[in-house]
């Protein structure tokens, strides 16, 4: 099947519009990690100070590690630095690592969109869904299923497929070199963290949150992104959706600007910080009116992707 079809930014704006758009700041994009940091930072610190406010320093955690994610994601796109080594460095070292396997992956997201070849096309596949499964998906996530699952199913699998009398020290010393950058910095983590009498800091204020929290927004953020949309949807201004986020969603669920998800399908370069700018300016010239655009937020999302009926329900059909 052919690539997605592209959307060409002069149609949209003029040039003097668009040099600014696309113009990568050397100083906002790095000031981001920087901001996703302090945010973990200061929520663990609350949690310290006052324990009862850990549930919501995990949320707010959770939400600053995809945030981190969403920061990698742009250096993908060479959009975090104008330097490209720049932008590869704070990618790889400062967001959570894994940019190059990430970007050939997601690159083919974007060649792709909603047509068959997309790598991410199973995530959209299911929907609509019940409330039900909804529901269950969420729990998984919400109990760490999820994140286990995702980070040790692979040893899970290679342990019990080992071949009889096969040791099993060298498939646990795989694991940990496959994993050391994570181990590392919950060492590290833990060490600083002992000096100052807080040597659980790497468990409660970072596994938790992307245990639990991370996994679940991750999801609803993906949901919202591509949930029942048409496979194979010609029109590149329908491959993706940007939906609506108040303060709340902001700090808990949809960090930096990741709802413009249309906006950053019709011109994936874009940095992150400059996708409000150009919604407002699509809006302005009537091309919002083209786009796939929940004005109602992420509560309309979730309430049409999970619009499939129960079969439990008396007047449901049969799914």
């Amino acid at each position: 099947m052919p690539a997605a079809a592209r959307v060409d930014p002069k149609v949209c704006f003029s040039p003097s519009e668009w040099a600014p758009l696309a113009r990568r700041s050397r100083w906002k994009g790095l000031a981001l990690v920087a901001h996703a940091w302090a945010v973990i930072l200061a929520a663990a610190a609350m949690a310290v100070i006052w324990p009862l406010t850990l549930p919501l320093a995990v949320m707010i955690i959770g939400a600053r590690q995809l945030g981190l994610s969403i920061l990698m994601h742009d250096a993908a796109h060479g959009a975090l630095h104008p330097n490209p080594k720049i932008n590869d460095l704070a990618g790889e070292w400062l967001t959570g690592g894994g940019l190059a396997r990430y970007r050939a992956y997601h690159l083919g997201h974007h060649k792709y969109a909603q047509q068959e070849e997309d790598p991410d096309i199973g995530l959209s596949a299911p929907f609509p869904i019940t409330r039900t499964s909804l529901r269950r998906k969420m729990l998984r996530d919400l109990t760490g299923r999820t994140f286990l699952k995702q980070r040790f199913g692979d040893l899970v699998r290679r342990l019990k497929d080992r071949a009889p009398g096969q040791p099993v020290l060298p498939i646990l010393v795989e694991e940990v070199r496959r994993k050391r950058r994570w181990l590392l910095g919950g060492l590290i983590i833990t060490l600083i963290g002992g000096a100052f009498g807080v040597w659980w800091a790497w468990p409660v204020f970072w596994v938790l949150p992307q245990a639990t929290w991370f996994p679940m927004i991750t999801r609803l953020r993906n949901i919202a992104e591509h949930a029942c949309i048409a496979r194979g949807e010609p029109d590149p201004l329908r491959q993706a959706r940007t939906t609506r986020a108040g303060w709340i969603e902001r700090a808990l669920l949809a960090p930096y600007w990741v709802n413009y998800h249309c906006e950053h399908h019709m011109f994936m370069h874009l940095p992150c910080y400059n996708l409000p700018w150009a919604h407002r300016l699509l809006a302005e010239k009537g091309v919002r009116e083209a786009m796939l655009y929940e004005p109602g937020g992420y509560r309309v999302v979730l309430s049409l992707a999970t619009s499939r009926p129960d079969v439990s329900t008396p007047d449901a059909a049969p799914a």
